[in-house]
């Protein structure tokens, strides 16, 4: 039997990187999952790939989060069918990186409705599914800059900051439903994200790509990056039962280089 037998969730982001190594462990744990992300081509391979060993049958939405009023509707129309859905995996990409002070307000307005907006509008649309079980999982991935800023990435600092206290204050309604929220922070991972910062950064100080990578492994105390696999790992478990006394918390999995509690 699989930690999640007789759970679906609902992964967002889950094309590829992180979303992807979410969904494929959740379905290898028994879940029924359903896909959301905006590449229609890349979804159907994911899910074509996902294990039916425990005769799930999985599925997948297309949305895209810069349109907030169409997810609404794609889910009015699609999520009825689908519910309950006890588990909820926020995940979409991060805001491009730069100085915060040289930010325009659209970068500001984009980067919220992506990550907060479209969130809150998935919550409160799969709410009333976990409500009805007793039983509800909202994971957040999020980042490492909830505890520790990063530099050169001040519009992400800021966002993922809102984020990480609207989950804590949901945590808080949520948990006499049976439900529990909590924001999983990666840390350097390998994804397609983490290659862009490193390539602007090797842009922006003249060094070549692999110096870059080896500078910043060498801020790691485990001395490499991550696999998304290992953020999936953290995010199985937190949707399992045998999480169920845990509510509220950031869990970094960066290898140690926050360097606070």
């Amino acid at each position: 039997m699989g930690l999640l037998d007789g759970k679906r969730a609902l992964v967002c982001g889950s094309s590829q990187g992180i979303g992807r190594a979410i969904a494929m462990l959740f379905a290898d744990q028994g879940a029924e999952v359903v896909l959301l992300a905006r590449n229609e081509s890349a979804l159907k391979l994911v899910c074509g790939g996902l294990s039916s060993a425990h005769r799930q049958k999985h599925g997948y939405l297309v949305a895209d989060f810069g349109h907030p009023d169409r997810l609404k509707q794609i889910l009015e129309e699609r999520l009825p069918a689908l519910l309950p859905i006890h588990i909820l995996v926020n995940n979409t990409g991060g805001p491009p990186g730069g100085l915060l002070y040289e930010a325009g307000i659209e970068e500001f307005t984009r980067a919220f409705t992506q990550h907060l907006i479209c969130s809150h509008i998935l919550v409160q649309a799969l709410l009333p599914g976990m409500r009805s079980e007793s039983f509800g999982r909202i994971i957040n991935i999020v980042s490492t800059s909830v505890k520790q800023p990063i530099p050169g990435l001040g519009v992400s600092n800021a966002v993922r900051g809102a984020m990480a206290n609207w989950a804590k204050t949901l945590a808080g309604e949520l948990a006499p439903f049976g439900i529990t929220v909590n924001n999983i922070l990666p840390g350097a991972t390998e994804t397609a994200r983490l290659r862009a910062i490193m390539e602007a950064k090797a842009r922006s100080s003249n060094k070549s790509i692999d110096d870059v990578v080896e500078q910043t492994k060498r801020s790691i105390p485990l001395g490499r990056f991550g696999k998304p696999e290992e953020i999936a790992y953290a995010a199985g478990f937190l949707a399992s039962d045998l999480a169920s006394y845990i509510t509220g918390i950031n869990l970094p999995v960066d290898g140690g280089r926050t360097m606070s509690l």
